[in-house]
């Protein structure tokens, strides 16, 4: 009786954060894509994930994800949907993402780095065993009067592997919205410094969702209501103009999470969250014509996701039902949802035909 009255309140919380926003959000379609995998639901609010590839077997692989309050945290899930770490409380973690190889104390660690946007830090933790090294976290906006940290990227530079944070907020000025800090060890911590401003905004709603592209040496970031804008990702290169802005029609309302599945070193699709429709939006990842900077919509696919904030999306052979890949989508009810890639391939593939 007890798990009855359980299962119960789970229902009634899916249906009740999903219908928050009725006025724009559309019911999930009758041919949506279902999960292969949907994750235990955590204490409160999912918002973002990334995915962690284990270095020597893949189907030990990780999604990390966000479970976004006060006493919220990073949670890590098995390719199962099982909780298999937790990471001490945060503050209102937002967004999440996952870079290999910092050099701390001499030694290379996987890590997560997310925002904790009650405490305007970032926060950065050793992978798989969700363990802090930051020290207590590091301030980020530092002098500014807008600071609340939210979306959060990761660029590793292929030149020297040195590994970048590009940091957004809930809101700011255009034309430095983004800080984007260099990460690097000082004893046994993780530190950061600012090495960049950058960032066209259109003042209509936010900038949540950001992703890099490490091979292409990109930026991409969802203008919430207006579009997606591509940026150079190396801040050496001390080149802040706007290379692309896609993305800026088709969409209900929120232009959302943005995953990036890669079939090749520069080929492949960005898949972005049309938030209210509860759809995916398809580009190609390399443009189109031979314009890189050119992204017409491949495919729209509905999926079972609900108000999707956040996704990340990986080619590699995770084994079982992930062996082409998988992508995976926050969605309310306080759960991630898997999906193999084939699923997602054969609705882009129909819609060639």
């Amino acid at each position: 009786m007890k798990n009855k009255y359980i299962i119960t309140f789970l229902l009634l919380s899916v249906l009740f954060t999903a219908c928050k926003n009725d006025d724009k959000l559309a019911p999930v379609a009758k041919n949506a894509i279902k999960p292969t995998v949907v994750t235990q639901a955590l204490p409160h609010d999912t918002d973002d994930p990334s995915i962690w590839i284990h270095p020597t077997d893949a189907s030990k692989s990780i999604i990390i994800g966000t479970d976004k309050d006060t006493d919220g945290g990073l949670y890590a899930f098995d390719l199962k949907g099982k909780i298999v770490a937790k990471s001490e409380v945060l503050k209102r973690p937002n967004n999440v993402d996952i870079a290999y190889g910092l050099i701390i104390d001499g030694k290379k660690v996987d890590v997560a780095v997310t925002t904790e946007r009650e405490n305007n830090k970032i926060r950065i933790f050793s992978l798989p065993d969700l363990k802090a090294i930051d020290n207590g976290g590091i301030s980020v906006f530092e002098g500014e009067t807008l600071r609340d940290p939210m979306g959060i990227a990761l660029y590793t530079r292929p030149s020297d592997k040195k590994i970048f944070a590009v940091v957004g907020r809930k809101s700011g000025p255009s034309g430095s919205y983004l800080w984007q800090y260099e990460l690097s060890g000082a004893g046994k911590f993780a530190t950061a410094k600012v090495v960049r401003k950058f960032g066209a905004y259109s003042g209509k709603k936010e900038i949540e969702a950001i992703a890099v592209d490490n091979e292409l040496g990109t930026i991409l970031y969802c203008d919430e209501q207006f579009g997606i804008r591509k940026y150079k990702a190396d801040p050496a290169l001390n080149n802040n103009k706007e290379l692309a802005i896609f993305g800026k029609t088709g969409f209900k309302a929120d232009n959302e999470g943005i995953a990036i599945y890669k079939k090749t070193d520069s080929t492949g699709y960005i898949l972005v969250s049309n938030q209210q429709a509860n759809t995916f939006m398809i580009y190609p990842r390399e443009g189109i014509k031979g314009n890189l900077n050119h992204y017409p919509l491949l495919a729209e696919i509905p999926t079972s996701t609900i108000e999707c904030d956040g996704a990340d999306a990986t080619s590699i052979n995770l084994g079982g039902n992930f062996k082409n890949g998988l992508f995976v989508a926050m969605s309310n009810g306080m759960t991630f949802h898997y999906y193999s890639w084939d699923l997602i391939q054969k609705r882009i593939d129909e819609s060639k035909k």
